[in-house]
């Protein structure tokens, strides 16, 4: 361990304290150093990104090439499980059959306890669903009128525009429904196929994995290799924690959730519940957004439930931020939250809600590649850190 004092070399004095104050403030300039130098990548790689028009293409590549991504993301995913099991003394091709029996048991048990009342409640919500806007337009002009004291806005003129517009857009909505029933149609099919080949090439991935792996390392120029290993072993820990976690923090929200709903009298409370958990995976915002058209249809329905309704969802949320995340994610992705809130206005801006659901992990793989760069040809980072632990 290093101790900087003061000592006599050569019969002159030299202070050690004030260097030691140098470098740790030299350390803190390196760590904001980090943090410009991550946010510059990212505006660069958005920036090439959009103006290369790449996530059209990728976007087009993806739809030809979806059946493999979801089976190398199916395999990455359970990989882990798979190697526990075969430390075991199990033979791999029984783990991979047990965690694919796993997984369809878990989806076909959701399947039969949420689908028929989501079903039903969908079709609950759609025939309540004139009664709802009414009600919502009747609340809006009451506070118009509340705010406009002089009746300078002619709120019964109003009133007829918006029902007019809702009107059309529902006449237009229903002469083009068959057309839309055959896209949804076609596209729920499509990627229902789409999911069965992926699960077909995801087992077989599973099953050659290591040998997936030592191939993609055979590619790797020798001198790159130990580099290679250090850095994929620090991406795939930081997103395979980070995937696992949001996933486990999802059902947990949509289960809370649908209890909250239901005891707050909200209809259709499985659907709402659902979409609150989907936005869930969006930092920060995502929360927000999935409580906006509950509390909306809360108050239409009556005060009370509106009232019901947000403290439903302030208490989901309490429960999120104090121990699902916590306890779950805790500090999976090792980022700071201003980190995080500039990396989703900044890929919201140029790839809207599918960027803000990627930024995270988008973030912290190029966190983890500029720290990795930095500890390679930055030695004398270490060297702060350590006199500085060491004062």
């Amino acid at each position: 361990m290093l101790h900087f004092g003061r000592e006599k070399v050569k019969d002159k004095e030299v202070d050690y304290t004030s260097l030691n104050q140098i470098l740790h403030t030299g350390k803190k300039i390196i760590n904001i150093g980090y943090f410009m130098a991550i946010i510059c990548i990212i505006l660069l790689i958005t920036y090439i990104v959009k103006e290369w028009k790449i996530i059209t293409y990728l976007q087009e590549l993806l739809v030809v090439i979806s059946p493999i991504f979801i089976g190398i993301l199916i395999a990455w995913l359970f990989e882990p499980m798979v190697k526990n099991l075969e430390k075991k003394k199990i033979p791999r091709i029984i783990c991979c059959i047990f965690v694919y029996l796993l997984l369809i048991g878990i989806f076909l048990l959701g399947t039969y306890l949420f689908i028929p009342s989501l079903i039903s409640q969908v079709k609950d919500f759609v025939r309540a669903a004139p009664t709802i806007f009414e009600s919502l337009t009747d609340f809006i002009i009451g506070i118009i009128s509340k705010m406009d004291p002089n009746h300078m806005i002619e709120v019964s003129n109003l009133k007829k525009e918006i029902t007019s517009s809702v009107t059309n857009w529902g006449m237009q909505f229903g002469s083009e429904l068959p057309k839309h029933l055959f896209m949804i149609g076609k596209s729920i099919f499509s990627g229902g196929l789409n999911v069965v080949l992926g699960l077909m090439i995801g087992f077989y991935l599973l099953f050659d994995f290591e040998r997936f792996t030592l191939f993609v390392e055979t590619i790797i120029p020798h001198d790159w290799k130990d580099g290679y290993k250090v850095l994929s072993h620090r991406i795939n820990t930081s997103l395979r924690g980070y995937v696992q976690g949001v996933l486990i923090v999802m059902l947990l929200v949509f289960l809370t959730q649908c209890v909250g709903l239901t005891i707050a009298g909200l209809e259709a409370p499985i659907l709402f519940a659902l979409f609150c958990a989907l936005t869930d995976i969006i930092p920060y915002f995502g929360p927000y957004i999935g409580a906006i058209p509950a509390i909306i249809v809360g108050f239409t329905i009556s005060p009370i439930t509106g009232i019901c309704v947000c403290i439903s969802i302030i208490v989901v949320q309490l429960l999120e931020n104090n121990f699902y995340q916590p306890l779950i994610m805790g500090h999976t992705m090792k980022l700071h939250p201003v980190t995080i809130m500039v990396g989703l206005l900044i890929f919201q801006h140029f790839f809207g809600i599918l960027g803000m659901v990627i930024a995270t992990p988008c973030i912290a793989c190029i966190k983890v590649i500029v720290v990795f760069i930095l500890e390679k040809f930055q030695p004398l980072s270490n060297f702060i850190e350590t006199t500085t632990e060491d004062k």
